[in-house]
């Protein structure tokens, strides 16, 4: 086995769901996941704390991403137009990323013990959101507001675009669950 792998935490991301799918979460072990992407248990380590990090490695870098997105809007766009503009950027960003997306979303809500840090992570898209509003000038209770209607809308459009058909472009859920989250609160 190599001592060191460029590409070590994405190979061990898909031997990990690979794993999951074919005999489920709680069965899985580190040294199983490690041995099958070719690595040490000590590698596995090296990127993740436990077998559950390894299926939130790329939501690490999600809550930055949006928050570029909504850095790059026009300074007087309104507050929220600019979270509706990040989230836009971010559904074109992770469009060809369905098929890994699904499965992900699939092992981790077969999973009861995951479900905290699926929510962990949301908190963290949310104060992401919220700071990049308040960076722009918007009140700091309107950012927090603004902030939990992206996440929900975020969570809405996910739940679309995985339930529907492959053609289906993420940024049409994003705008139609905004939509819907507008028309409900309007009355």
């Amino acid at each position: 086995m190599p001592r060191w792998s460029p590409d070590a935490a994405l190979r061990l991301e898909a031997a990990a769901i690979l794993l999951f799918e074919g005999q489920g979460f709680s069965a899985t072990t580190v040294p199983q996941i490690a041995e099958a992407a070719g690595l040490t248990t000590r590698t596995f380590f090296r990127h993740f704390a436990d077998k559950r990090d390894v299926l939130f490695l790329r939501d690490r870098e999600f809550p930055h991403a949006v928050s570029d997105f909504m850095a790059s809007t026009p300074s007087k766009s309104s507050a929220p137009a600019t979270v509706r503009a990040g989230l836009a950027a971010a559904a074109r960003g992770i469009q060809d990323w369905r098929q890994p997306i699904a499965r992900r979303h699939k092992v981790v809500h077969s999973e009861p013990a995951l479900h905290e840090r699926e929510l962990l992570q949301r908190h963290h898209l949310a104060r992401a959101i919220e700071e990049s509003l308040i960076q722009r000038g918007t009140d700091p209770r309107q950012s927090h507001t603004l902030a939990a209607v992206a996440v929900t809308c975020f969570d809405l459009a996910m739940e679309r675009w995985l339930e529907g058909p492959p053609e289906l472009l993420f940024e049409e859920c994003v705008t139609s669950a905004w939509n819907d989250i507008r028309d409900c609160l309007d009355g």
